[in-house]
């Protein structure tokens, strides 16, 4: 019996290359399915972070599974070879689409995109503040401020804000601001990342978390001339929870409904920023979407119809009044948690009060989009996000 071994080799080469573009094949359209078609179970949970985050690596995965398929259709096994081929280079172009409006964005927003970030920085970078403090001891519980200050000239006074860090209330630190904070320090801004109480499944912090904000505000104040930050520039701003607390004790503060508990309470910030921020606690309560009904219980210790004043009061859309500070809301198009519909509407009923509101939405961004740091979502919104703190000075 006479064997063929080149062709038994090439069989073989390809049958390995075909499974193994299976796998390619198998990702790539999973994840753009669920980019595109964010209501598939499961597919529509992880691919918009996937494609969203980093859509030139699925790109890669995808031709990886391209060139497999070739391989495998050379190698013989010809409606295999084919499929793969075609599966993996469609995927591979409707990433290329979602990588596109992701730089549309940016070109839109002014931002300078690195691409080797894009490829390096796939999570929080490293990045070590220029100052720690502990801004306040409640109960005896030291709360500690990261300050990321810009280099200072002679006579220079750098806008300033202060950022509360995301966790559904219950989680995370301010940590999980460093990037952004040193990135803005590096471009002439100072930038305060905050710890505040987080709430347990026994301990709601809903009359406590927002007065840490203000604390915060308050050492700021206190620390301006030192750090050459412009006193009449102090912003607050946070993410997810930590914008909710944000956008809540910004607009107290104006309305005066919220004090400090360490000291003369602050003026109001000169403007407030909420990325991917809710507005409604009771909402957040009601959707129970990734973990926001625990979020909203553990913050106010129970269900809106157990504390509705408690829920009143740390919803910043109960305190809507006129002559409120500008306002930044960013949110990703892909936001299960945070509907872009819903920011519009709090945006227009903060227009409706007479405040100054810039509303912006990222293409294929989701919730958290900026965990990403190197992300194209996550550096063009720090471009908006400097651009907002550093224009003109308004009121």
């Amino acid at each position: 019996m006479n064997i063929d071994i080149r062709r038994v080799v090439r069989l073989t080469a390809g049958a390995l290359a075909a499974v193994a573009g299976s796998l390619f094949a198998f990702l790539a359209a999973a994840v753009v399915l669920g980019a595109w078609f964010p209501g598939i179970p499961k597919a529509g949970v992880a691919g918009p972070v996937l494609a969203g985050q980093w859509p030139f690596h699925i790109v890669l995965i995808a031709l990886t599974g391209t060139v497999l398929g070739l391989i495998a259709w050379r190698a013989g096994l010809v409606r295999w070879g084919r499929v793969l081929t075609v599966v993996t280079a469609v995927s591979a172009a409707a990433t290329l689409v979602i990588a596109g409006l992701q730089i549309r964005d940016a070109v839109r927003a002014g931002a300078d995109v690195s691409v080797g970030e894009i490829f390096t920085e796939l999570g929080y970078p490293g990045a070590v503040p220029d100052e720690s403090a502990v801004y306040a001891s409640p109960g005896g519980q030291p709360l500690t401020v990261d300050a990321y200050l810009p280099a200072a000239g002679p006579g220079t006074a750098a806008p300033a804000v202060v950022l509360a860090h995301a966790g559904g209330f219950r989680t995370f630190d301010k940590s999980d601001l460093r990037g952004t904070a040193r990135w803005l320090a590096d471009h002439g801004v100072a930038a305060y990342a905050v710890d505040y109480r987080l709430a347990t499944a026994t301990t709601p912090t809903w009359d406590k978390a927002p007065q840490d904000l203000v604390c915060t505000l308050g050492w700021v104040h206190a620390n301006a001339v030192r750090h050459h930050v412009d006193a009449g520039r102090i912003s607050l701003g946070g993410m997810s929870a930590g914008g909710v607390l944000a956008l809540g004790a910004a607009y107290r503060l104006h309305d005066r409904t919220i004090t400090s508990p360490c000291g003369p309470t602050p003026v109001p910030p000169a403007s407030v920023i909420g990325f991917y921020a809710g507005f409604d606690v009771e909402q957040m309560w009601n959707l129970d979407v990734d973990g926001s009904r625990e979020a909203a219980t553990w913050f106010t210790g129970g269900t809106p119809a157990q504390f509705p004043d408690r829920y009143r009061e740390v919803s910043p859309s109960a305190h809507l009044t006129p002559g409120l500070m500008p306002t930044l809301l960013l949110v990703g198009d892909r936001d299960r948690s945070v509907a872009v519909p819903t920011v519009k509407e709090f945006g227009a009923a903060l227009t409706r009060s007479g405040a100054e509101v810039r509303v912006e939405t990222l293409a294929f961004g989701v919730h958290a989009f900026d965990d990403a740091y190197g992300s194209v979502a996550a550096q063009t919104s720090r471009r908006i996000l400097l651009d907002f703190l550093t224009g003109p000075a308004r009121g």
